[in-house]
């Protein structure tokens, strides 16, 4: 029972980024793709906060890659997130309405992964970074040219406590590797036979 426990129990990989992304630099949107697919390569599931921007573009990766894509969104509704939050719908799967506003989503979209990457962002993916450190979660940091992955090693060094499970690289699909057994580590502890 146990082996067909894991065989449809996939990996949750939460991606949070910049929404807009002017600041991110050329190779941004590229890298973002990217992720998508490789998340998508390593048969795990995408989380994203089913808005625009870098998250988007790692939810088209994943989905030209057959990957599955599930959005966690800040509206109550359909209509709210479209006409109110002005979010797109496409490359998703499914598409969580939460009804818990930006800082909500975030903890729901944090805690709803095994780990999380992060991207080109600003003060929300940073929130979702810190969400994702203090719930001891592994979190793969995307190297790039935008400066969030700096931002990030200098709140791990000013805050004394450690790397925690916190890795970094400039290569998605290393850094998806990295992740996933990270991920794959931490469910082996945990699966017990039925």
């Amino acid at each position: 029972m146990n082996d067909q426990r894991q065989q449809y129990l996939k990996a949750k990989i939460c991606v949070s980024g910049a929404a807009e992304t002017g600041h991110c630099g050329d190779s941004a949107l590229g890298k973002a793709l990217e992720v998508g697919k490789q998340i998508a390569a390593h048969n795990a599931v995408l989380v994203s906060g089913a808005t625009t921007g870098f998250p988007l573009w790692v939810a088209r990766g994943a989905k030209e890659a057959g990957g599955i894509s599930i959005g966690i969104s800040p509206a109550q509704t359909e209509r709210e997130h479209v006409e109110v939050y002005h979010l797109p719908l496409d490359f998703q799967d499914l598409i969580i309405y939460s009804g818990a506003g930006y800082s909500g989503r975030n903890l729901l979209l944090t805690r709803s992964s095994d780990a999380v990457v992060v991207g080109c962002g600003r003060i929300g993916t940073l929130n979702e970074f810190t969400i994702a450190y203090e719930d001891d979660k592994p979190i793969g940091i995307l190297e790039g040219e935008w400066g969030t992955d700096e931002i990030i090693k200098k709140i791990l060094e000013e805050s004394h406590r450690g790397m925690g499970k916190v890795i970094f690289d400039s290569d998605p699909k290393k850094l998806i590797e990295r992740l996933l057994e990270m991920v794959e580590a931490e469910k082996d502890i945990i699966r017990k036979p039925l």
